[in-house]
């Protein structure tokens, strides 16, 4: 479980995973030692899973975000599992959400442009077997994005 420490130091660390250990000592009013001990623990706790740094899609020139809603044939483990192997592997799909309503899984795909969704969709993700369905959204504007959790 988190206390107020714990959670002070994960809400300092997601604005910035750079900060130094003194540096967030200071931000939580707690020596430095013991700063770092709780930073260990929580990351041994599994509460800090990595540090990441995040790149601007579009500087690295991939101007396309979407979101591709995804339907399996069947529901059986053999087809699933091959399906969420092959999406692990493909580099323009940053997530992938098992989801309720009308389609299996939610794909959130960046490409550098129209033709690279275009190829995505019909050489890449239309052929994998067993999937039926495909439905895309793009992104015109992303609102808001961010990788915090609010722990208040």
């Amino acid at each position: 479980m988190l206390d107020e420490l714990d959670k002070k130091i994960l809400q300092a660390l997601q604005k910035d995973a750079r900060i130094s250990n003194t540096e967030l000592a200071r931000r939580v009013n707690l020596s430095p030692p013991a700063t770092h001990a709780r930073v260990r623990r929580l990351e041994k706790d599994g509460f800090i899973r990595s540090y990441t740094t995040v790149v601007d899609r579009q500087k690295a020139g991939y101007d396309l975000l979407c979101f591709i809603s995804v339907s399996l044939q069947l529901h059986e483990t053999e087809q699933v599992t091959g399906f969420l192997k092959i999406i692990a592997e493909m580099p323009e799909v940053l997530e992938c959400h098992h989801v309720t309503g009308e389609y299996d899984y939610l794909l959130k795909v960046v490409t550098r442009n129209t033709e690279g969704l275009e190829d995505f969709l019909m050489n890449r993700l239309t052929p994998v077997s067993g999937v039926a369905r495909i439905h895309t959204n793009l992104v015109l504007r992303e609102a808001k994005s961010t990788s915090e959790i609010p722990l208040e």
